[in-house]
């Protein structure tokens, strides 16, 4: 698992590296979206994607010009995830089967991105993939016991709950650009690593535990993935001549069009003359006789 932290890290700033070289921009911003979020607990559970999450930050990117090299940066934000576990969903018991544990995890997470990319719409529509490494924190939970009829504050444990989480995450968006503003909307799936529970090797305290605990035993796996909607908004920073960039490709892009359509019109022309040729020629042998 080191070992394939550090390939990622190094990755990362390899990516970084080659596209800080390049003329490039900043790009500060804020965002805000919706979502739904779930564990995978293993041995496998009874589970609900558990809707109505919802998350919200700032943002960094830092891209240039240039098709397809795309963009890196960072972001922060404050999102709201958890999960809905059911643990007498197989019982004939139409009441009991109802029975859920739901638990609100809130946390700040921190995903280092890069999004290869590419524009359209006369370079003011960017197109972009996103991949991220994630970082996360838990800062606090609450949970709602419907099997004991309890709900309250959750309160961490060391020996067991971890509130530290790594994962990936990956999805895509389009930015519109106008000018130094910038106007997205996208979408992302967090896919979580690190269990937010310590493993049976590590806590067996679960029968004494209250009624925030509703597992019998740890499971061995219990990471969370998220799945969110969001629109945000940046500012791009930098230099004049970094903006004149897109003006030059633009303008770039006009030459090469006009340059096409002039050639189709000679070709137009040419083949317009060939094809009157013999026309002409028969009329001037008839002319002649």
């Amino acid at each position: 698992m080191k070992q394939r932290i550090i390939t990622i890290l190094t990755t990362l700033v390899a990516v970084i590296g080659i596209t800080l070289t390049a003329q490039a921009q900043h790009v500060f911003g804020v965002k805000g979206g919706w979502g739904a979020s779930t564990a995978r607990f293993y041995p496998k559970q009874e589970m609900r994607m558990m809707w109505g999450g919802y998350t919200g930050g700032v943002t960094w990117r830092h891209y240039t010009a240039e098709r397809f090299v795309g963009a890196v940066g960072a972001d922060i934000e404050f999102m709201k995830r958890g999960y809905s576990y059911y643990p007498y969903f197989s019982s004939e018991n139409p009441e009991t089967k109802a029975l859920r544990y739901t638990r609100h995890i809130n946390s700040v997470l921190v995903p280092i991105v890069w999004q290869p990319h590419f524009y359209l719409a006369d370079f003011r529509l960017r197109v972009y993939i996103d991949l991220a490494v994630t970082f996360a924190y838990n800062i606090s939970s609450t949970y709602v016991n419907e099997l004991q009829g309890t709900a309250g504050t959750y309160n961490f444990k060391l020996v067991r709950d971890n509130r530290w989480n790594y994962g990936l995450a990956g999805g895509g968006g389009v930015a519109y650009l106008v000018g130094r503003n910038e106007f997205s909307a996208g979408a992302r799936y967090y896919f979580g690593y690190g269990d937010i529970l310590r493993n049976t090797n590590k806590y067996v305290g679960n029968t004494t535990d209250g009624p925030e605990n509703p597992f019998a035993t740890t499971p061995r796996r219990s990471p969370l993935d998220n799945i969110y909607i969001t629109i945000g908004y940046g500012y791009r920073l930098g230099k004049a001549s970094e903006f004149e960039a897109f003006e030059r490709m633009r303008e770039s892009r006009a030459r090469r069009a006009e340059k096409r359509r002039a050639d189709a019109e000679r070709k137009a022309a040419k083949e317009a003359a060939a094809a009157a040729a013999p026309k002409r020629s028969a009329l001037q042998t008839t002319g002649s006789k």
